[in-house]
């Protein structure tokens, strides 16, 4: 009868979170979640297309309808979530309800020690993966994400650049945060 929110980013945290999440019938990908680059690709290139945001929209399929999606009225639905990096996961079950839909073209890498890629870092296709999902579990609700910094407000690095909801085309992730919230409550329509 209990609610869950559990948020485990890219390596090592989905990692420290697998067994918990297999207990849900949720297999995370202790790797790192991002648009697959061109076979060869110079680095400026890979530097760039990683540092793209990746964005969630119901147009591709990418935000599929969901009640948190759809909110308690049209003042509080969501047409767009950013997430940075994080990983990929499956559920496994016809009670899964996916929130946030990886693109067809991304790729989780899985290095051997957290953020350090070469050539030789394996890489598996993650296209139609999950980076969000919800289930019920007997009276209870789990919603799975596998991003953080979506649902934070911080600045990185030197510059303090924004990131999490305060970074730019992240408007909605706070309001996306608050009807996870409402959802795993039950205060939101089926």
């Amino acid at each position: 009868g209990g609610r869950l929110l559990l948020i485990a980013d890219h390596m090592p945290l989905a990692g420290a979170a697998a067994k918990l999440a297999a207990a849900f019938g949720a297999s995370f990908t202790d790797g790192f979640a991002y648009k697959a680059t061109p076979a060869g690709a110079p680095d400026s290139m890979v530097t760039r297309i990683r540092g793209t945001p990746t964005l969630f929209v119901p147009q591709d399929g990418t935000l599929p309808e969901h009640a948190i999606v759809r909110g308690r009225d049209s003042t509080e639905r969501v047409t767009q979530v950013r997430s940075f990096t994080g990983q990929a996961f499956r559920v496994e079950g016809a009670d899964v309800e996916p929130v946030m839909v990886l693109p067809v073209d991304f790729i989780v890498l899985l290095p051997r020690y957290a953020w350090q890629f070469d050539a030789r870092t394996r890489q598996e296709a993650v296209g139609g993966w999950l980076q969000g999902a919800t289930r019920r579990v007997g009276q209870g609700r789990v919603a799975f994400f596998g991003e953080a910094a979506m649902f934070s407000a911080q600045v990185a690095g030197p510059q303090k650049r924004p990131m999490g909801m305060n970074a730019e085309l992240a408007e909605q992730n706070p309001r996306f945060a608050l009807n996870t919230l409402h959802w795993l409550a039950g205060l939101l329509a089926p």
